[in-house]
Parts: structure tokens; C-alpha cells; sequence
């Protein structure tokens, strides 16, 4: 077994956080987006917030978020991260930071080894990355399609700050995920659901368990 660690994106139910809590995930992710299938209200999300137990941190997604959309956020829903899921530039999400004092996990798009180069720009102010699937031009959201990159990009990779895995990830490809990049964090939300911000008991189990029960041993292919 290894210690990696799993966060569960776009939780709509109260019973998604329990499973995914029971599955023995990290983090959950409350996505604040109103194109997106599992867009949540604040006071949605603070209910789920305070049903989650002990040691499940709690993640904001934002895309291209104001101030006041954060401060109607963080004023409700007791949160341990928030996620900047848009175009957000460095300088905002430093200042995201310092404005709301919580660590900032922000979201980089990848198709190509091009897109690669930003992460460390990123890397420099935010606590945490999330290297994504670079959205089609013509997607409504930035996340959440069920999409994957090309894993060699990044395989054996390693920046200054905590990083996840996402973008097409599900129960069968999780452990390869993990062997190939060597991630020691991935983060799931279509790949869990029987519908779009449905999630599935069932799945969420066997995610985490393929998640943490892969090696973490990048192929350098």
C-alpha cells in the first residue's frame, strides 16, 4: 500500500461526503461554478462542510473568482483550501492568498509539454498544484470532463510544492496513473459518478482503493 492521497471533487450530498470520508479520502471538493452539473450554493455547501468529519479537508473550486464571490464563500462555509480552477495569474492567486488566509491549490491545464512550463511561475505562490487535462476549446467547464492528458509529460516530474493528478481518472485507471507520473495525490469527480454531480458509493470505494493500493513508481517512458 501506498500513502496516496485522494481528493473527491463536486460532492453534491450529503451521503458523497460520508462515502467519500468512509473511503478514506483527503480532501472534498465543493465546486462553486454555476455552468458546472455540480455547482453548489453557500449555504449547500456549508451544510455539507459541517457534516464532514474530522480530517476530511474541505476544498473550494472557484473559476476566475472576485473578491466577492470569495468573501460570500469563505463568510459561510468553513473550508481548508480553496482551488483556482480559471486563468487566475500568479499575482492573483498570491493574492488570494494573503487576502483570505488559506492555502490556495491552483489548477494548470495540460495537453502538450508547452503547457508544462507555467507550473513552476505557479509553484512560487501557491501551496499546491493541480495538473489537469487542458479543457477543449470548446468545453463549458475547465474541469470535470472526463478527459485525460498524455501521462508520460510528466512522468517522474517533481516541483517545489504538493502536487495532484487529475483529468480522466477513474477506478480502472488509477493505479496506472500513479505508477506512471508517480503522483502521491489524485483528484476525481466524473469518474466517480453514475450521472453528471451524482456521485457513486461504489465507485469512490474502488478508486481510493486502487488509488492506494498502486506503486508509486514513475515509468520513465
Amino acid at each position: 500500500m501506498t500513502d496516496v492521497r485522494v481528493k473527491i471533487c463536486g460532492l453534491t450530498r450529503p451521503g458523497d461526503v460520508e462515502a467519500a470520508a468512509a473511503a478514506g479520502a483527503a480532501y472534498c471538493g465543493f465546486v462553486f461554478f454555476s455552468k458546472s452539473p455540480r455547482h453548489l450554493g453557500v449555504y449547500q455547501a456549508r451544510d455539507l462542510a459541517l457534516g464532514a468529519p474530522p480530517g476530511l479537508a474541505k476544498v473550494a473550486l472557484v473559476v476566475n473568482a472576485d473578491d466577492a464571490t470569495l468573501d460570500a464563500i469563505t463568510a459561510v462555509v468553513p473550508l481548508d483550501m480553496l482551488q483556482l480552477h480559471g486563468s487566475e495569474a500568479p499575482a492573483r492567486v498570491a493574492a488570494v492568498k494573503a487576502r483570505y488566509g488559506l492555502p490556495v491549490m491552483k489548477a494548470v491545464g495540460v495537453a502538450s509539454a508547452e503547457d508544462l512550463s507555467v507550473i513552476d511561475d505557479y509553484a512560487r505562490v501557491a501551496d499546491q498544484i493541480l495538473v489537469d487535462a487542458k479543457p477543449p476549446r470548446d468545453a463549458a467547464l475547465p474541469g470535470g470532463n472526463g478527459l485525460a492528458f498524455d501521462w508520460r509529460l510528466i512522468a517522474g516530474r517533481r516541483w517545489p510544492v504538493p502536487w495532484m493528478l487529475a483529468g480522466g481518472l477513474t477506478p480502472e485507471n488509477a493505479a496506472d496513473a500513479v505508477a506512471m507520473t508517480g503522483a502521491r495525490q489524485l483528484d476525481v469527480s466524473s469518474g466517480v459518478e453514475a450521472a453528471p454531480g451524482v456521485k457513486d458509493a461504489d465507485k469512490i470505494r474502488a478508486f481510493v482503493r486502487a488509488a492506494q493500493g498502486a506503486r508509486a513508481v514513475p515509468k520513465l517512458v
